[in-house]
């Protein structure tokens, strides 16, 4: 196994627990923490969102790289790449209108509720899946 081979397991496999961990349990238990309300919860979510997505992108240009220069098989190109694609479509398509939307609700306004977040959280498990192809592939490269 080379230097690189070994970083991209580490890396899908970190990633992967990062989206899993935020994405389907943080997120939505803080809305069921005491005392926390929608505006709370919408600002806390940005700050979480904003710092996982930034830590996703170092993820995802170390994977492109462990993958480019390992020379692994195409299914394993494949996996990765969806991932990343799937990154890529949520924070310029899906992102910048739950951002519009959540800064309406922080500033006080009444809005209905938002069928972006249903994009969001089902690229999240395409993402989720893509990850999990790939470590597995990875693991038996």
């Amino acid at each position: 196994m080379t230097a690189a081979h070994a970083v991209s397991i580490a890396v899908t496999f970190v990633w992967l627990g990062m989206v899993v961990a935020i994405s389907f349990l943080e997120a939505p238990l803080k809305f069921r923490a005491p005392g926390v309300t929608v505006r709370l919860g919408l600002g806390i979510g940005r700050l979480v969102f904003r710092a996982l997505n930034v830590t996703e992108v170092v993820w995802a240009a170390l994977l492109v790289a462990g993958l480019l220069v390992g020379g692994l098989p195409a299914g394993v190109l494949v996996a990765g790449a969806t991932a990343v694609a799937v990154l890529v479509v949520q924070l310029v398509g899906v992102r910048p209108r739950l951002t519009r939307r959540s800064d309406r609700v922080l500033a006080g306004e009444e809005v209905p509720r938002s069928h972006a977040h249903y994009a969001y959280i089902g690229l999240e498990v395409v993402k989720v899946v893509a990850l999990l192809v790939t470590g597995m592939l990875l693991l038996g490269a």
